[in-house]
């Protein structure tokens, strides 16, 4: 393990250990989050790009855990869809259909701040922060990581909830 990722590591986890509590994901979960939330790309920066065509990010309480689902249409490619059903417990969870990640650990910074890890073989190959604005309308979800050709990224994805979702 670098020293990078022993560091992100160690960070995270100290978070993970701050932030949680015997209580369910949906206390820890900003009620605003869940829902539907269309990615809008005149908003959003890709480096490096280009950015998706479309992608749709779903969060739904499942017991005590927080289902995501994403729906992706690459600029080129085939179409994607990720899932994971994760708790905010400081624990590696499976993700299933995203190109560069096999498990992810999601962590809980404030009311609407959060954390995702993800890694692949045990290595850390990205980190997103989402937060939410304070009127509930509006997600940015940051990323800092790799693509899947091992080059640097840093992309900036702003979301809109969709109404009636």
């Amino acid at each position: 393990m670098t020293g990078w990722t022993r560091a992100v590591t160690c960070a995270l986890a100290g978070i993970l250990i701050a932030t949680a509590s015997p209580s369910t994901a949906s206390a820890q979960t900003p009620k605003a989050l869940v829902g539907t939330w269309k990615l809008n790309p005149a908003r959003s920066k890709y480096n490096p790009g280009p950015a998706p065509k479309t992608m749709t990010v779903v969060y739904a309480l499942t017991g005590e855990s927080l289902k995501i689902t994403v729906d992706l249409v690459p600029a080129t490619g085939a179409a994607q869809k990720w899932e994971t059903t994760a708790g905010f417990d400081g624990k590696p969870h499976p993700i299933t259909g995203h190109p560069t990640a096999d498990t992810i650990t999601l962590a809980r910074i404030n009311d609407t701040t959060g954390e995702s890890t993800f890694m692949k073989g045990g290595k850390v190959t990205a980190v997103s922060r989402r937060v939410l604005s304070a009127d509930g309308k509006t997600l940015t979800i940051s990323t800092k990581g790799k693509t899947e050709d091992g080059k640097p990224r840093n992309d900036v994805a702003v979301f809109d909830k969709q109404t009636g979702a």
